[in-house]
């Protein structure tokens, strides 16, 4: 399933200079955020220091809501740059702001300069109620500035000039986009930086990431469904119009609204082609409700509108993938077209992909894109979970369903990822020269180890057996708690170049922000990151 840069976490000099406009439009618009708590079930009982965080404390983000606060961020975006000490030729762009139950407002932004886009310029400033600044987390802290901004080497007619801060010092470059297909069939989007005055190559990307009906995986599932001219369609308008599509084996396109005569969708077997819509179209619901019910967020980019599903892609493909050009998730059928790639936490996993898009948009190389595939497996196996299904119960084992290397082993194992024989348990200098999926195994063992501790257990009837880097014992503080924190950590605290190192701040400033920082839950955290070796 396409399933080593330095953060750079810098207080904001004191400044009298107050972000007024922003904070008071931020207040009014997502007013009516309640201070609260959920109630804790036995799973997540494991500290009594406190219980889950509600949404609301994670920060309540209706799209309309959301939309309004976009643009008054973007009408004081001036006067964020001024508060920063930007430079004249330097400009924000706002892209997403949220309010916190605590009152802090979060407003994420993209940089210019002289009119050019900063590749790993991002930043997100925190502000009080009353628009005092409080801190900001910049994907860099080097001075954006450039000799000039005219290229001494020219470049392909569909090259884009940049300014790319992803380096030591900003540098003026060219970003070339070349198009393909990968080994597996999977589509290729390689995108380059390439100096613009000496032609050294800078940095690299791809930039797809792979990762009542009848289905094959969850059993016979209720679906929502349109009533049409001609029957029915898996479309559903109650989660922002997500629709699910039939590539017919094609590779491009949206191919064909899936449509049925009576509303009974699929006979769970590979052989009929309505099933793998129906599990796709069911996992697409279920990830729709964890964001909404569990996180507060409404939609994949907490704009309201959902993304749309292809099934039946390519012949014999075995892989699924998210793609932001086109905002859907995209799924092979397997060996023989018999066995889809559609299971509840395969579906998750690619949605969580846009998630991460649109939010710290963590770039898909090194260490921060292995950050960027855990935060897809974590929240994947947060929805299976959350689904609480019966024939695909949740657990802590990716892409156990789709028997995807043939001999009935899952893709992943989260208390143990070198289980794999390839995912790295702990963190070490090398970690970032590993494949994103593997690099991908200190995140995801972190996550496990937060939520369930150390040691044997067995949950929902799989055994696991987890242990820490440095011997020590860890006590578990619930999945509920866990995910909250990440998700915090990765909607306000994340940028682009976030790595590891970064990953362990972002997440004891969520703990902070959701438990106090005389909490369990922060010392969890803390101790979780040293179990896996990232001090």
């Amino acid at each position: 399933m396409n399933l080593h840069t330095t953060p750079h976490n810098s207080r904001a000099p004191r400044t009298t200079r107050r972000l007024a406009a922003l904070a008071a439009t931020a207040a009014m618009v997502v007013a009516g955020v309640q201070v609260g708590t959920a109630v804790a079930t036995p799973d997540d009982a494991r500290s009594t220091a406190a219980k889950p965080a509600t949404a609301a404390a994670l920060g309540v983000n209706p799209s309309a809501q959301r939309a309004t606060a976009i643009k008054s961020a973007q009408a004081d975006a001036s006067s964020a740059a001024k508060a920063l000490k930007l430079g004249g030729q330097e400009k924000l762009i706002a892209r997403d702001v949220i309010k916190d139950a605590r009152g802090t407002v979060h407003t994420r932004y993209e940089r210019t300069y002289d009119g050019l886009p900063v590749l790993g310029g991002d930043l997100v400033t925190h502000t009080t109620a009353s628009g005092k600044l409080k801190s900001v987390d910049k994907a860099t802290d080097a001075k954006i500035a450039v000799a000039s901004t005219t290229p001494k080497l020219k470049a392909a007619a569909s090259a884009r000039k940049v300014i790319y801060a992803g380096g030591e010092s900003p540098v003026l470059a060219w970003e070339t986009v070349k198009k393909g297909v990968q080994k597996d069939g999977t589509p290729s989007r390689v995108h380059t930086i390439t100096d613009a005055t000496t032609g050294k190559k800078l940095h690299s990307y791809e930039a797809i990431e792979t990762g009542t009906g009848n289905s094959q995986y969850s059993g016979e599932v209720e679906l929502t469904t349109t009533k049409s001219d001609a029957g029915f369609e898996l479309t559903d308008g109650e989660r922002g119009g997500h629709k699910t599509y039939d590539l017919n084996q094609g590779s491009s396109g949206t191919g064909d609204l899936v449509t049925d005569d009576d509303d009974t969708w699929g006979d769970g077997t590979g052989g009929d082609r309505q099933t793998a819509a129906v599990d796709a179209h069911y996992g697409a619901a279920k990830t729709w409700d964890f964001y909404k019910t569990a996180l507060g967020r409404d939609g994949i980019a907490g704009d309201g509108k959902a993304a749309y599903s292809r099934v039946h892609y390519g012949e014999n493909y075995v892989n699924a993938f998210w793609d932001d050009s086109c905002f859907c998730m995209t799924y092979g059928d397997g060996e023989g077209n018999k066995a889809a790639l559609t299971s509840i936490d395969v579906a998750a996993h690619e949605m969580t992909h846009g998630l991460t898009s649109a939010t710290a948009n963590l770039d898909y190389a090194g260490e921060s894109g292995g950050l960027n595939e855990a935060t897809s497996d974590i929240l994947g196996a947060s929805v299976e979970f959350f689904a609480d299904n019966a024939s695909d119960a949740g657990d802590y084992l990716i892409g156990e369903k789709i028997d995807i290397n043939g001999d009935g082993t899952p893709l992943r194992y989260m208390d143990k990822p070198s289980k794999d024989g390839n995912s790295a348990d702990f963190w070490d200098e090398n970690l970032g020269n590993l494949d994103v999926h593997y690099s991908s195994g200190v995140a995801n063992h972190f996550f496990y180890l937060l939520a369930e501790g150390s040691g044997k257990k067995t949950i929902n009837g799989v055994e696991y057996d987890s242990a820490t880097s440095d011997g020590s014992t860890l006590t578990g503080i619930g999945r509920e708690k866990a995910y909250q924190i990440w998700y915090k950590a990765l909607s306000v605290y994340m940028t682009s170049t976030t790595d590891y190192a970064g990953a362990r701040v972002a997440t004891e400033k969520a703990a902070t922000d959701l438990f106090g920082a005389d909490s369990e839950e922060l010392k969890a955290v803390s101790a979780t990151w040293t179990g896996v070796n990232v001090k």
